[in-house]
């Protein structure tokens, strides 16, 4: 027992879910915090057109917002403690239901991203890096600036009225499950996701570029070089390889910030994912549903951010997780 807690692996993986759940408390902390200081009455606003004294008092009692912040938060700490997220003001369903239900969405959207986004920033990183100062060079970065600087909401509705009002090869909005129908669950992500994977692209692109052109000028590659090795063989065994530390970095960074930020995309396109959720949430002051939200997008961010660091080691064995 003690050999296998004493174990790099282990002790490694002990070390971050502490670390890991010290995070998500004081995402808890900050949440709840943030969530009081937004204006409005979440009762009054969920019970609308029904609204009368006797129902704006039982409502109130029952989500327990009657009762002092300290007592709030520490029922709402002992909730999340055994899976109990609360229940949602807009239509009284539990929390952590909703956000089983829109998970996969958000997750779907977010894979077709990133698998866009690599598939595009990975062969023009590497080409703009073993390029370096030539027109190709240039063309990339000026086209992965460019792509830094458009606003996603604004990609996206300039796909929607190319590829949807205009050539009606795609539609502009709605979801259907994978489990459902594969091709109309990849007809209905390609525009979101196409949106998402250009955006995150032109920002892999750059750093792909940077993380190779170190690569490039280190010792061992100019050893494979005098040896007389072939060209593609110092290219792909020393220089992309040693480059894929980084390279893993910067995707696990943008799985991670994608989960997170694809709100306005989720909106654009009516994407019923944990972004349209959060903002419906906001809207409608519905404190448990944005608690529970953000919540869960930090778990997935602190998850993403694991499993990059042991994929560390698996790639390159010099890499110890201590």
């Amino acid at each position: 027992m003690s050999r296998i807690l004493g174990h790099p692996v282990v002790a490694f993986l002990a070390r971050r879910i502490v670390y890991s759940a010290i995070v998500l408390l004081g995402v808890m902390v900050v949440t709840f915090a943030l969530v009081q200081l937004v204006p409005g009455d979440p009762v009054r606003i969920a019970l609308g057109t029904r609204y009368t004294p006797e129902a704006y008092d039982a409502l109130r009692a029952a989500s327990g917002l009657d009762r002092p912040l300290p007592q709030q938060f520490l029922s709402y700490l002992g909730g999340v403690l055994t899976g109990d997220l609360g229940v949602s003001f807009r239509d009284g369903q539990a929390v952590a239901v909703t956000l089983m239900d829109r998970l996969p969405a958000t997750v779907s959207l977010a894979a077709v991203g990133l698998l866009i986004a690599m598939l595009i920033s990975v062969p023009l990183g590497i080409w703009a890096a073993l390029h370096e100062g030539r027109i190709s060079d240039a063309a990339i970065r000026i086209g992965s600036q460019f792509g830094v600087s458009i606003p996603d909401f604004w990609l996206g509705m300039l796909l929607i009225t190319l590829f949807s009002v205009t050539l009606g090869w795609f539609p502009s909005s709605g979801y259907i499950p994978i489990s459902q129908s594969v091709g109309g669950w990849a007809h209905q992500v390609a525009l979101p996701g196409l949106t998402v994977g250009l955006v995150a692209g032109a920002i892999m692109t750059r750093y792909i570029r940077a993380a190779v052109l170190e690569v490039v000028d280190m010792s061992y590659v100019r050893t494979a070089r005098s040896k007389g090795l072939p060209r593609h063989t110092v290219t792909f065994r020393h220089i992309v390889r040693n480059a894929l530390v980084p390279v893993l970095t910067i995707a696990g960074i943008q799985l991670a910030t994608i989960l997170g930020g694809v709100i306005v995309v989720e909106v654009v396109f009516a994407w019923p994912g944990l972004g349209r959720l959060v903002y419906d949430a906001v809207l409608m002051r519905d404190y448990s549903l944005i608690q529970g939200a953000v919540l869960l997008i930090a778990a997935l961010f602190l998850l993403v951010n694991l499993i990059v660091d042991v994929l560390y080691a698996i790639i390159d064995p010099r890499i110890r997780l201590s």
